[in-house]
């Protein structure tokens, strides 16, 4: 099941690491498979609030997203990005193809108390 990066990022300050991460980032997620699937892109918010930016990166599984995180390949690059940008990132698996929400619906119907 395909597992993902996500990280919601704040605005910062232009800086040499900023960019030097983001040159050297793909080389540490190629080796598991991973790939940007958002970057540096524009987000319309359609509720709430979410200031600054949105990275998406996707893994074929959440052993290779996890592989990843803790490579010595990122960890070297990592506080190129954290020393300059605050942000919040969270690793997350995704759903089956098939996935079914009605099948999760009916779950939580059948768990309710009867009236």
């Amino acid at each position: 099941m395909p597992a993902y990066v996500i990280a919601h990022l704040q605005d910062a300050a232009p800086h040499p690491d900023i960019a030097e991460y983001i040159e050297r980032i793909p080389g540490t997620f190629e080796p598991y498979g991973g790939r940007f699937l958002v970057h540096v892109t524009q987000h319309e918010v359609k509720e709430g609030d979410w200031p600054g930016h949105v990275v998406m990166i996707g893994f074929p599984g959440v052993a290779e997203a996890r592989a990843w995180w803790d490579s010595p390949a990122y960890q070297e690059i990592a506080p190129l990005r954290s020393r300059h940008i605050q942000g919040d990132i969270i690793l997350v698996e995704g759903v089956p193809e098939d996935y079914d929400a009605t099948a999760t619906a009916k779950a939580i119907r059948e768990s309710l108390p009867a009236d």
